[in-house]
C-alpha cells in the first residue's frame, strides 16, 4: 500500500470529525450503512453502499480526495482520484 501524491498532501494530525453521523442523511431521514471522514476537511458523510452516497458527493461538490473509514476496527483510506486504497 503506497501512499498516492494527494495523501502526502493531507493535513497532518487529520481533522476531527464535524459529527458524529452523517448529517446529510439526518436531514433526509435516511440511516448511513458506514460512516466515512472527509481527511481535508473533518466532514462525515455516508459509504457507497448508503443510499445517498454522502461522502462521495462531499468528494465530487469539493475535490477532497481522500477519506478514511471511521468504522470502529477500521483505519483504511481511499483516494477518489486515483481509485484505490492509499
Amino acid at each position: 500500500m503506497s501512499e498516492c501524491l494527494h495523501a502526502a498532501e493531507l493535513p497532518r494530525p487529520e481533522p476531527e470529525p464535524q459529527s458524529d453521523t452523517c448529517l446529510e442523511c439526518l436531514a433526509v431521514g435516511s440511516h448511513p450503512v458506514q460512516l466515512r471522514l472527509c481527511l481535508v476537511c473533518g466532514q462525515v458523510g455516508c459509504c457507497d453502499s448508503s443510499p445517498y452516497q454522502h461522502a462521495t458527493q462531499h468528494f465530487k461538490n469539493t475535490d477532497h480526495e481522500v477519506m478514511r473509514s471511521i468504522e470502529p476496527g477500521e483505519s483504511w483510506r481511499w483516494c477518489y482520484v486515483d481509485g484505490s486504497i492509499v
